[in-house]
């Protein structure tokens, strides 16, 4: 299946806070925002020149070296591992914002080049001053955008725990996202070693191998797809995996991320649980793991059931309902 046969996430135009937070971030769906940013003067600029963008964002550096990546030419901008596994294919570093828009500029003189971004960084603590004159007010401020800059870079389909809105400043970007029942047919690699912060796919998305992985052909009949402009935006709900691609050679994006009100200030976050619960379970014997999914299933995620309607409110437990005042409600017989 050819990208431009992906169904198209749904466009929404002229999105205020309030279409948002009621149409949109209810739904559990994607969207595209188009133009949400486009009033930005950093969009602005970027849409006069590269240099004009690259001016501005140089203007309110303050120097603090961030996160940045650099993929050799070989590698064609895919962020992916080493071929045994143990590793990953770029190189890491800590550079100002100034320094990597220089070495952009370097690269973009050659047709052979590695690639180079800044990933995530806090636009408060390396930026001040950008956000005071783009910002997102479709959200609260207490938000924080992060930046992305970089020219032809490839993320492989991964999710976030977050809720997200990406915004695209410079340059386009192309978003392929699958919804979370997708994850059997993506292939995904290890889940505690992955080059960002929660598994990818092991999917070539440029030239997929479908002998190998099979079934990617039902994850790609379940695509959405959208090319992002300077200005637009893209809404993208946790745990929808997504394959993010640069187009360019200067992009930047400002991204936010935010958790649901509740229980969004957990200790731990539901992936760290999931890797507890796979060091724990995976080496029991099959019949036991069933069994423990059956319990995990009734206590958390069968859809429309309750599993301590049973029970007085004061003796659920975890179970929902009031705090037991007894301990965690555990017996210490055995």
């Amino acid at each position: 299946m050819k990208i431009a046969e992906l169904q198209p996430i749904p466009e929404w135009r002229g999105v205020d806070g309030e279409t948002f937070r009621r149409e949109i971030a209810t739904q559990y769906r994607p969207a595209v925002l188009k133009g949400l940013v486009r009033t930005w003067p950093a969009v602005r600029r970027a849409l006069e020149s590269p240099e004009s963008i690259c001016e501005y964002l140089m203007a309110f550096d303050n120097g603090k070296a961030v996160d940045a990546i650099m993929t050799p030419p070989e590698e064609n901008g895919r962020i992916f591992y080493r071929p045994d596994l143990r590793g990953f294919n770029y190189l890491r570093n800590k550079l100002s914002i100034t320094a990597v828009i220089r070495q952009l500029a370097r690269y973009s003189q050659f047709p052979d080049h590695p690639a180079l971004a800044i990933q995530s960084a806090p636009v408060a603590e390396c930026l001040p001053g950008f956000s005071a004159e783009n910002g997102l007010t479709i959200l609260g401020a207490e938000i924080p955008p992060r930046i992305w800059i970089g020219n032809a870079i490839t993320t492989p389909a991964h999710f976030d725990e977050s809720n997200n809105i990406a915004c695209v400043a410079s340059g386009r970007r192309r978003f392929i996202l699958f919804p979370p029942e997708q994850a059997a047919n993506l292939y995904i690699g290890p889940l505690d070693h992955a080059p960002t912060r929660t598994p990818i796919s092991m999917v070539s998305f440029k030239d997929p191998d479908f002998t190998r992985f099979p079934k990617f052909r039902e994850a790609l009949a379940a695509a959405q797809c959208a090319e992002l402009e300077p200005g637009d935006a893209i809404y993208i709900p946790s745990l929808w995996w997504h394959h993010v691609e640069s187009i360019g050679e200067l992009n930047i994006l400002v991204n936010y991320w935010w958790k649901a009100a509740n229980g969004a200030q957990a200790a731990e976050s539901p992936f760290d649980c999931l890797l507890r619960c796979a060091r724990s379970l995976q080496g029991l014997p099959a019949e036991q793991r069933l069994a423990w999914g059956a319990l995990f299933n009734h206590a958390l995620f069968a859809p429309d059931v309750d599993p301590g309607a049973h029970l007085s409110v004061q003796r659920r437990g975890v179970l929902g309902g009031a705090e037991t005042s007894e301990g965690d409600g555990r017996s210490d017989e055995r």
